[in-house]
């Protein structure tokens, strides 16, 4: 159990103690990372009787130019702030730098959630 912030000793100095484990509704689901690869979608159940779209890989994205939205191939990971072993395994994340068809692009959507990619044009770096 997180403190989370809070001091885990007692002003007196003694120890403060998690009340108990986390509830089923209160755990996290570990992270779907989207590789590059023939497009696998996964839908999962969430709160409130609706549904999320994972995508376990994927090879397609949609990505804005100046003209408007081009669908191109995913090639490869470029860069990725998130993780660098990211590049090497070719997963992808919001931000991540891929490049397309179209060229190289910035991922703005969270291909985990949503389960598409969207991205915009970047200039080479």
């Amino acid at each position: 159990m997180k403190f989370q912030g809070r001091s885990r000793t007692k002003r007196t100095g003694g120890r403060r103690r998690p009340i108990r484990k986390k509830r089923k509704h209160e755990l996290g689901a570990t992270p779907t990372e989207t590789r590059v690869g023939d497009a696998k979608l996964k839908t999962v159940d969430t709160r409130g009787g609706n549904v999320k779209v994972r995508a376990i890989s994927t090879d397609v994205a949609s990505v804005a130019t100046d003209d408007g939205v081009v669908s191109a191939t995913i090639n490869g990971v470029t860069r990725n702030d998130a993780n660098p072993n990211y590049v090497r395994r070719n997963i992808i994340t919001k931000g991540a730098v891929i490049d397309t068809s179209a060229g190289t692009a910035r991922v703005t959507s969270r291909p985990g959630q949503d389960g598409q990619v969207n991205a915009v044009l970047v200039d080479d770096q």
